[in-house]
């Protein structure tokens, strides 16, 4: 027996309550709420970015909507837009960055690396917690390529910014 599963839209995410993102029409749900870990590791990296960022036009926005289109709503954990946002981002960011936990592995990995490339976002940072490392892809000529694992330097070539990912784990 094959059973429909329905889709929704842009219009219905907005009268849903709790946090959810929206993937090709399906509905994903964002619960449980992240860690102290998790926690803790975004608020280092948005106080390293953003102080990296201080002479640039560019800012660091922590879970925010990104409504790619009618059947796509993501929220990534970090963006850094250069462009001022008052309600919701209207363009690519220039960098995405998830911070993995056990419900967002498949996610992250998987389905936004998809997403994200498709949509050319320059880079896309995945960070592991667990393992006091990140993986950074950037793209080039329209696919992602590994740029960096570890927990070292990585200098963007967004406004030349250089980030240490020793000091946020």
């Amino acid at each position: 027996m094959s059973v429909p599963i329905p889709r929704y839209s842009y219009s219905d995410y907005k009268k849903w309550d709790g946090d959810w993102e929206l993937i090709e029409g399906y509905p994903f749900a964002m619960s449980p709420s992240p860690t102290g870990k998790h926690q803790k590791l975004m608020r280092k990296l948005i106080t390293t970015f953003s102080s990296e960022l201080e002479e640039c036009e560019c800012e660091v926005y922590p879970e925010l909507d990104w409504v790619i289109d009618e059947k796509n709503v993501v929220r990534p954990d970090l963006a850094i837009y250069c462009e001022d946002i008052e309600t919701y981002p209207k363009t690519t960011p220039k960098i995405i960055i998830e911070i993995i936990s056990e419900s967002s592995i498949q996610r992250d990995e998987e389905i936004k690396y998809m997403i994200y490339e498709e949509e050319k976002v320059a880079y896309y940072l995945i960070a592991y917690p667990d393992f006091g490392k990140v993986r950074i892809f950037e793209l080039k000529d329209g696919k992602y390529q590994k740029a960096y694992e570890g927990d070292g330097k990585f200098k963007f070539d967004l406004c030349d910014i250089e980030v240490n990912f020793k000091g946020v784990f």
